[in-house]
């Protein structure tokens, strides 16, 4: 399919003149094609930007005419004014109209700025609020027993780091690969990982993903030992609105269960890299796994929305698969495999806690 092609295939689909098979292909396509999905979320905001252009076209062309009109009537005499006399002239006489003017201007500004900034997961916006939390000159608190050499060795070497930045993450791989949020570690030094039992594992950036928030980790560490299987299995695709759900993270130094609900395949503003979480998280939380009732992945928390309690939103799981793909591109990674069937099916939520606890970790990088 030429870019014309595709092109073509997008402006119908976002106008809804595809027929249901159509839309339907169309839609699988998007699932599997992160570069489709893109472009329907880049198109689809560059109409919605044609049409509030044409929009505030036809508004001055409108005020235009009404000037016009009532100058023909003999209501106003413009003509007589000139230079900074004609502009007090006109700001004294319509400057009701140039406020409601101004107030639509301010809106459709803000509503612009709210839509890129949706679909820019790396953007600031002011409703949303990235959930990585300060770790200001908090040293190694979790003490790793035993008397090993070498994890004393670990254990001076990272206690005198002033790490800054901290988050959750989450293996995607036994061989030591983990994923979290773009935003925690980017511009990192070092970064350390720790589990539940207070083990400290020393991790390097693999790879970062900033147009998707995500980024992949590797344990680099002579203390871990690489693990033959994951209790879950990481969804490809999207799970049911109103699914109960649940995430596991740090917003302080101990493990945090939280449980809410799927409440939109869509994140802000229906942003489609991300989807809303009807769910209580705070700083911390980021980089942690969503989990289904089956225990499987559905998303990474990622941000909440400020003014509206109990509102977080996480990248969909898929976009770690098309993550990993990209990684693979290059030989080194291609061992890398994500676990696709969840261990824990059909266990209560305590069970599942017990079994999956153990791989998901703090995230602190300098």
């Amino acid at each position: 399919m030429n870019d014309i092609k595709i092109i073509d295939a997008v402006e119908r689909y976002i106008r809804g003149e595809m027929n249901p098979e159509e839309r339907l292909q169309f839609e699988q396509l998007r699932k599997t094609n992160t570069e489709i999905d893109q472009l329907v979320v880049e198109h689809t905001l560059f109409l919605q930007q044609m049409n509030r252009f044409g929009q505030r076209k036809s508004f001055k062309s409108a005020l235009n005419d009404i000037h016009v009109d009532l100058a023909e009537q003999g209501k106003i005499d413009s003509m007589k004014l000139t230079g900074k006399a004609k502009v007090v002239y006109l700001w004294k006489r319509y400057k009701r109209v140039a406020a409601i003017a101004a107030t639509i201007a301010g809106v459709t500004a803000l509503s612009v700025s709210a839509i890129v900034n949706a679909f820019s997961p790396k953007g600031n916006n002011e409703q949303l609020t990235q959930l990585s939390r300060d770790v200001q000159d908090i040293k190694k608190t979790q003490t790793v027993q035993g008397t090993e050499v070498k994890k004393l060795k670990n254990s001076m070497n990272t206690s005198a780091i002033p790490f800054k930045a901290g988050g959750s993450g989450f293996l995607i791989d036994g061989k030591g690969y983990l994923v979290t949020n773009a935003h925690i570690i980017r511009n990192s030094r070092n970064i350390v990982v720790i589990n539940g039992k207070g083990e400290q594992y020393n991790a390097t950036i693999v790879k970062i993903f900033l147009e998707k928030d995500i980024a992949i980790l590797k344990i680099e560490d002579e203390t871990f030992k690489p693990l033959a299987s994951l209790p879950y299995g990481i969804r490809k695709s999207s799970t049911d609105v109103a699914e109960p759900i649940y995430t596991l993270g740090y917003p302080r130094n101990e493990i945090v269960y939280s449980e809410g609900y799927l409440s939109a395949k869509t994140g802000f503003n229906g942003d489609t890299l991300s989807c809303q979480l009807g769910i209580a998280v705070n700083r911390g939380n980021s980089g942690g796994p969503v989990f289904n009732h089956d225990g499987e992945v559905i998303g990474i928390i990622s941000t909440k929305e400020m003014e509206a309690e109990g509102v977080a939103f996480a990248i969909q799981s898929r976009f770690i698969y098309s993550a990993v793909e990209e990684l693979k591109k290059d030989t080194i990674y291609q061992s890398v495999k994500i676990p696709t069937k969840s261990s824990v099916k059909g266990l209560d939520a305590k069970q599942q806690f017990k079994k999956i606890e153990d791989y998901v970790f703090m995230v602190k990088a300098d």
